[in-house]
């Protein structure tokens, strides 16, 4: 047998001979190998855990050999942490009630013992037993001589012990300095107490570079709940980083993680940190839905800290908005919880916020004090920024209640220190309400230039938050998503091709049988459609098995019924035919409903009346579920006219050719989604470019608007001042003197920004006329062209380079403009992101058109950037491509672009390129450009809905002299 599986989490490399052998899959009927193997399995695969408990206590009982004080210890363990992944904690914890420590096996029993008991304590929120059980588990694994398993648990109870601002027990500097020199499981506990230690001291950064690395190595050693809460616990980085959508992005990747396991701990802990991102992306209805889920979700675990934090979160929710009675009775009852100490710093700040919105000023400013305190006592430089920025909006609420400008001077000088806090953060972005609060409080105080600069950095922090990039991170995040599945699902697939031809290696076939059933794996499972994958199988499966009738049944889209997509009886073709899936007397509706194979024998003298008058007479039959994982595709089958013609070597050939009949059409379905979302990201694309031009105009507009709202308030303002003073008869003539001054000044503003704001919004017009419509028309390409420059010239100054135009006028064309835009749209933004990458200099662009031969044009759009390697360039049009993934590239631009002018103008589009001497993109363009296709595409179907009609292919009657139960189930 393959290792023996003792550590605490074992690593999938000590595993993979399980694999090999198969017994993930069969799993072993020796009982201690199950049992161990059930331990490794708690967090990898719960229900696989559960059934090799449930073999190891059926082989004992069969047997009659109890089980040994070990192997009774270790089951006990195992379901106990099954119940308590479960949130079943009084079960668990009654499980493990007649288990005394002093009366284990070993001390390493011993120590696990206390492990899962503090796991347990957790979520009932008995924090000092936790603790308590934490150190007897190190001290026992000391004890046994177990160092791995004591640092364990001794980073386990230091990381608690730092969220409560307390020093660790043990010193595990010298630990954390040489952690890869433990398992990975180890290591993982060892990075979070490091991501830990990072966080409480603001440093985000070296907080996330541990959590990611916690994460792997979780990943890697079967702690699955640990990686899902270290994914949670990077989202909640970036949130504190003002990262919002890499927040959201990580805790969605441990949502996906959690979600299959039906872990209230792991699924409501990752749906509270969506729902934070949500939050700050101002997304408050789903951010509502998320946490009203987690709060759900985490019920049983009422006691807990992911509880506690789910409440957290609600209450920020209702101050934002502007629920503040509901939010200051959530934070009120928080405040009292043991488990959230560490977190009360965050939850004054947030009370004084409720209190300040319901007028209580004094409370207030002492909640909001007394949260600054505390976080400059424990330096942590983000709530040190909140605390300012609070007591600033106090201060601001005192001077409109009471007129007195020594509070906006107050406010002001907090939001300074709150900048200067920032600042001290590495990567740390200020929060945009920040830089707006400052630009109206400098305003307020007549301190034009400082408010106009605040206001330019909160525009230029807001747009790179909600702008192009954002748009473009989601879609490569969309991208990246699918690629990574789509590899996994190969992974898997291909591990579970191994797994069959390893058992057909145990069932000791013939060498030529093996290297047939090896060359049909490899080549159905390479097939992308299901013809292809039928003919594969028509055309080797007679060598291997009397298959003188063989169907296949796929699930139909309504769940309800299943379909015939290839059946051969006699190598004729069968018409196509339904089964419903509820039918009683089918023996393919029963397979897949049991999920297992069936052999079944009718009687030989043909009296069975599931016999079709007119076809071949059935004497033996197979039927199986076509599986990949936890879902059932459909099923197969093969006849014969023969008695027995299938025993144990014919059935395990036939298990084989299943799977990878399985596998294959999996592929084929994979495949075709893939090409349907291929198409979509197409789309997406496009409305990323017309998103592109709404954010350009947004930040052409945002400024001359800006400002000229800006200086009308203040005008505002300062007319109500001089009006207040006339009505007291306390005017100055310096005072109106200067009013007057002030409102010159300040309609000369509006002014210009206003006539700045009407000449961008008419050259906007027809861009967005033509973007939002692909309708054919006339056109003069000069007008055009510069109307569509006009649209990124924001990002291309904001960028330091300019854009040359050289096309004569009068250049008229019959096309289509809006995909043309998206066209040049597409080479800007690639010369902005590729070709002037970390250039400190100004470059330039350049469109160029000319008439060619009679009928046609050549427009070239060039940049003076870094250029293309050679052995990119070939490349630069294939779609997905990209050196950009995840960084503002999708890989999709060039593409859409080569498809909008070889397809939809008719033209020709070619690029030239080398390295340091920029790129030239030339479109060879029909003046007149062809008529659309009006013809769809077919789409891929499997299994199509169509009249049901008899066959002999599928044996029903329920007079059949024998039915065998499959084995290897």
């Amino acid at each position: 047998m393959p290792g023996e599986l003792d550590a605490l989490y074992d690593t999938d490399d000590a595993l993979q001979p399980w694999h090999a052998l198969g017994v993930l899959h069969l799993l072993p009927t020796e009982t201690s190998s199950c049992i161990r193997l059930a331990w490794q399995l708690r967090e990898r695969d719960s229900q696989q855990a559960e059934d090799c408990l449930a073999i190891a206590t059926r082989e004992s009982e069969r047997s009659g050999k109890a089980l040994s004080p070990q192997e009774h210890w270790l089951a006990r363990l195992t379901q106990a942490e099954l119940l308590r992944l479960q949130a079943r904690l009084s079960e668990a914890s009654a499980l493990l009630a007649g288990l005394r420590a002093q009366d284990a096996p070993s001390l390493v029993l011993a120590a696990d013992l206390h492990g899962v008991r503090a796991d347990i304590a957790t979520g009932a929120g008995d924090f000092a037993e936790r603790d308590q059980c934490l150190r007897l588990a190190a001290d026992c694994a000391e004890q046994a001589g177990e160092p791995a398993r004591e640092i364990y648990y001794r980073a386990m109870l230091a990381r608690l012990q730092v969220l409560r601002g307390q020093a660790p027990e043990r010193d595990l500097e010298a630990r954390l300095q040489d952690a890869a020199a433990w398992p990975p499981y180890v290591q993982a506990a060892l990075q979070q107490l490091r991501a830990t230690r990072a966080f409480r001291r603001s440093d985000y950064a070296q907080a996330i570079e541990a959590y990611v690395r916690c994460h792997q190595l979780a990943l890697s050693s079967g702690q699955l709940h640990l990686a899902i809460i270290a994914a949670s616990n990077i989202g909640n980085a970036f949130t504190s980083l003002n990262d919002h959508d890499a927040a959201l992005e990580w805790v969605e990747r441990g949502l996906e993680l959690a979600l299959p396991t039906a872990w209230p701990s792991a699924i409501g802990s990752c749906q509270s940190q969506v729902g934070e991102a949500l939050r700050h992306l101002g997304r408050l209805d789903l951010a509502q839905q998320r946490l009203d889920e987690a709060e759900q979700t985490l019920r049983p675990l009422q006691a807990s800290r992911y509880y506690a934090i789910a409440l957290r979160y609600r209450a920020e929710l209702a101050l934002d908005q502007q629920r503040y009675t509901e939010a200051l009775e959530r934070l009120d009852a928080l405040a009292s919880r043991a488990e959230v100490r560490d977190l009360a710093m965050d939850l004054r700040r947030s009370r004084a916020l409720a209190l300040m919105r319901l007028s209580r000023l004094d409370e207030a400013q002492a909640a909001a004090q007394a949260g600054l305190d505390d976080a400059r006592q424990a330096q942590v430089g983000d709530l040190q920024v909140l605390a300012h920025m609070v007591l600033a909006q106090i201060a601001r609420e005192r001077h409109r209640q009471q007129t007195d400008a020594g509070q906006l001077v107050q406010a002001a000088s907090h939001l300074d220190q709150a900048l200067a806090a920032a600042s001290g953060i590495q990567h740390y972005s200020p929060p945009i309400e920040l830089l707006d609060l400052q630009a109206q409080t400098n305003a307020d105080l007549g301190r034009f230039e400082a408010a106009y600069h605040a206001a330019v950095q909160a525009g230029a922090l807001r747009e790179r938050l909600h702008g192009q990039d954002v748009t473009g991170r989601m879609l490569a995040m969309q991208l990246r998503y699918m690629t990574e599945s789509e590899r996994a699902e190969s992974a898997h697939h291909r591990a579970l091709a191994h797994a069959e031809a390893q058992r057909a290696e145990l069932a000791q076939q013939t060498s030529g049988t093996l290297a047939r059933l090896g060359a049909i794996g490899q080549e159905i499972t390479t097939k992308l459609d299901a013809p292809s994958v039928f003919a594969v199988l028509e055309r080797h499966v007679h060598a291997l098995l009397d298959a003188r009738s063989i169907a296949v049944y796929l699930i139909d889209a309504n769940g309800l019924t299943m379909s015939s997509v290839f059946d051969v009886e006699h190598g004729q073709h069968l018409p196509p035919h339904r089964i419903r899936l509820d039918a009683e007397e089918s023996n393919a509706a029963r397979a897949l409903r049991e999920r297992r194979e069936l052999l079944v024998a009718l009687a030989p003298d043909g009296s069975d009346p599931s016999q079709v008058p007119g076809t071949m007479r059935t004497l033996s039959a197979l039927f199986a579920p076509l599986t990949v994982g936890d879902r059932v595709l459909g099923v197969m089958t093969i006849q014969s006219p023969l008695q027995n013609a299938y025993g144990e070597m014919e059935r395990l050939v036939f298990r084989t050719l299943s799977a990878y009949t399985a596998i294959a059409l999996d592929n084929a379905r994979a495949y075709s989604d893939l090409g349907d979302a291929q198409k979509q990201l197409a789309a997406q694309e496009k409305l990323a470019a017309l998103g592109a031009l709404v954010a350009g105009v947004a930040h052409e507009l945002n400024t001359p608007i800006g400002n000229s709202l800006l200086m009308a308030g203040t005008l505002q303002n300062k007319t109500d001042e001089i009006e207040a003073a006339m009505s007291a008869n306390t005017l100055r003539r310096s005072s109106l003197v200067r009013y007057l001054d002030d409102a010159r000044q300040a309609a000369l503003l509006i002014h210009r920004g206003l006539q700045t704001a009407a000449g961008l919004v008419a050259s906007f017009k027809q861009v967005a006329v033509d973007r939002t419509s692909e309708q054919r028309r006339v056109f003069d390409l000069a007008l055009t062209v510069t109307d569509i420059v006009a649209t990124m010239m924001g990002v291309v100054r904001k960028a330091g380079h300019r854009v040359e135009i050289d096309i004569p006028p009068g250049l008229e064309i019959d096309a289509y403009p809006g995909p043309l835009g998206q066209v040049l749209s597409n080479f800007i933004n690639n010369a902005l992101l590729h070709a002037f990458e970390a250039r400190s200099h100004e470059g330039v662009m350049s469109i160029r058109a000319r008439s060619t031969a009679p009928g046609w044009l050549e427009l070239q759009f060039a940049d003076d950037g870094q250029g293309i390697p050679a052995e990119l360039l070939h490349r630069v049009f294939e779609p997905f491509f990209t050196t950009k993934l995840g960084r503002g590239g999708t890989g999709l631009g060039l593409s859409i672009s080569y498809n909008i002018i070889e397809q939809l103008f008719g033209g020709r589009l070619s690029v030239q390129s080398s390295p340091g001497q920029g790129t030239r993109f030339t479109l060879d363009l029909p003046r007149q450009a062809p008529l659309r296709p009006t013809e769809g595409e077919v789409p891929l179907h499997l299994g199509a809905d169509v009249p049901a009609q008899g066959t002999a292919s599928e044996v029903t009657g329920a007079g059949f002299a024998a039915e065998v139960p499959a084995t290897g189930q």
